[in-house]
């Protein structure tokens, strides 16, 4: 039963950071994409940044790069999500999900209509 439960979502002034973190079970990383998305009040869901499994590139949406990162830790089958200078247009609800593919050829494939799997969200705050 696959399973992905985020966390680390709160409120944070503008300038700060936080790290989400999602947990994965039911699968492994192996061949698994693993993605983190936001829904920002009357939006709809977007990719923010995802990994390719097979050779651990990550892609990024243009708004984030440089502020965000992404990293997995294997052995604990966790993926997460650095967030630095936040920004109030950051505050959204965050989402990590999957899909099952070998790699990821590039940031359109980390999309709402390419996931398998879906975790409940986490809000996450920015105050200006």
């Amino acid at each position: 039963d696959v399973q992905l439960q985020a966390s680390g979502g709160g409120l944070v002034q503008a300038g700060g950071s936080l790290r989400l973190s999602c947990e994965a079970s039911g699968f492994t990383f192996d061949d698994t994409a693993i993605g983190w998305f936001r829904q920002a009040p009357g939006k709809e869901r977007v990719g923010v940044s995802c990994i390719s499994p097979s050779d651990g590139i990550r892609y990024y949406a243009d708004s984030m790069k440089g502020r965000f990162s992404i990293s997995s830790d294997n052995a604990k089958n966790t993926v997460y999500l650095q967030m630095n200078s936040l920004k109030p247009d950051d505050t959204a609800v965050y989402y990590c999900a999957a899909f099952k593919t070998m790699f990821i050829r590039g940031y359109s494939d980390c999309a709402v209509r390419r996931m398998d799997y879906w975790g409940k969200g986490t809000q996450v705050t920015v105050s200006s």
